[in-house]
């Protein structure tokens, strides 16, 4: 069965690295509970979406659809 391009994207949200995956869920919390950390876990976020793109641990496109959902 073909994968759509929205099924395919929501796959980008897992199986991330560990620190990626926690800056993540960090964020998406902070934003659920009015962090007044937000600018901090969105700073985090941004530098472990980069890491992981620049080690190759995840793809271009995973890298590209994370920041314009989160940042």
């Amino acid at each position: 069965m073909q994968n759509t391009l929205k099924d395919r994207e929501h796959s980008y949200e897992y199986g991330l690295p560990e620190y990626l995956q926690q800056d993540l869920d960090a964020y998406k919390n902070g934003l659920k509970n009015g962090s007044p950390l937000l600018d901090c876990l969105w700073g985090e976020l941004y530098g472990s979406i980069n890491a992981c793109q620049w080690n190759r641990l995840i793809t271009e496109k995973e890298a590209e659809y994370l920041r314009e959902k989160y940042l």
